[in-house]
């Protein structure tokens, strides 16, 4: 993924071929000689803000948020493209110091993984709160290759903007920030001002994704995250921490004409889903009394995935008990997770 620094007048990116293959890659979009793209990576420990971070920078909802830490069990990437950038963050598991089971390991490492070969690191932090695990995420990031900014969240909770000040001081003496800045991801504060910093980073060089693609995930993916994500916002304190979502079914009917009325049917995707959970008393906490918890699972996952995927869903899903699932690696990756 990374790249050197592309001189945007150099002979290359004006070679005819180049042109040609750049204007088809970006859906007919002619691509200037000054443009930049890149990999960013967001890191930092559970419960700080990355996802919600990410998706105010691409102006729409990607990755699944809830105030539960360890919401984000997967590194997704989002891509931001503009007239003369396209910037592809890469959200990440929040690095935690407890390794106690498989999936654990499997988080931190898919976590370390989207430091490799990206052309900048985010470093999300909380304003109030420093901990263990943010120390863990900075000793990994002290002896990085690439420019590390250092982005303060719920930097808009201060009363006076000189109070923040010493923090920044604070902070700078951490290691070498290429810059840091303060942000409100919640609110989407400054962060055109964060945008316009991560542009200064990327190399120059042509786009990475086609102008049309938000992620590299499937449907298939982004159904089972909205899935979870309503699981863990209906459940709140009950929610079980063993629980997992596997799409078992995804099919399409495309729009048909009834030959007899001429009325249009419009497309339709079918959505069959099986909710894991370790113990059976876990299953009766998602289900619910008479089913009505699991209902409105349904019903707010289909709202979701009918605005995402801009068609029509019928989703079906089930509730089955799946018993030490994630401490097993061989279990895990059968359910898709990835540590890479």
């Amino acid at each position: 993924m990374h790249s050197d620094q592309i001189n945007p007048d150099s002979n290359e990116n004006q070679d005819p071929n180049n042109l040609i293959d750049q204007f088809f890659s970006s859906k007919g979009v002619t691509i200037p000689s000054d443009f930049k793209s890149g990999f960013v990576a967001i890191v930092g420990r559970p419960n700080v803000g990355k996802s919600t971070l990410m998706n105010h920078l691409l102006g729409q909802k990607l990755s699944i948020t809830s105030r539960k830490p360890q919401t984000t069990r997967h590194k997704i990437i989002g891509i931001d493209s503009r007239e003369k950038m396209q910037a592809v963050y890469v959200d990440t598991p929040g690095m935690h110091k407890k390794e106690v089971r498989a999936i654990n390991k499997m988080m931190n490492r898919a976590a370390h993984s989207a430091l490799r070969d990206v052309n900048l690191v985010l470093f999300v932090i909380d304003a109030y709160k420093w901990t263990q695990n943010d120390d863990l995420v900075l000793e990994k990031l002290k002896n990085a290759e690439m420019p590390v900014i250092l982005v303060i969240n719920k930097a808009d909770t201060f009363e006076d903007k000189r109070e923040i000040l010493p923090l920044i001081q604070e902070r700078t003496k951490l290691m070498n920030f290429a810059e840091i800045v303060p942000v409100s991801a919640l609110r989407g504060a400054n962060l055109e001002h964060l945008s316009e910093t991560i542009e200064k980073y990327l190399p120059y060089q042509p786009p990475l994704y086609s102008f049309d693609q938000i992620t590299d995930r499937s449907e298939r993916f982004l159904a089972s995250e909205i899935i979870r994500e309503k699981i863990m916002r209906q459940l709140g304190e009950e929610l079980p921490y063993d629980l997992t979502v596997q799409i078992e079914s995804f099919k399409t009917e495309e729009a048909t004409v009834n030959e007899k009325n001429g009325r249009l049917k419009p497309a339709c995707t079918y959505i069959d889903a099986t909710i894991f959970v370790d113990r059976p008393g876990q299953k009766a906490i998602v289900i619910g009394e008479k089913g009505a918890k699991l209902k409105t699972i349904g019903m707010d996952a289909r709202k979701d995935m009918e605005k995402m995927f801009e068609q029509k869903i019928m989703l079906t899903l089930w509730v089955k008990v799946k018993g030490g699932w994630s401490d097993d690696e061989r279990a895990l990756k059968s359910l898709g997770y990835s540590d890479i």
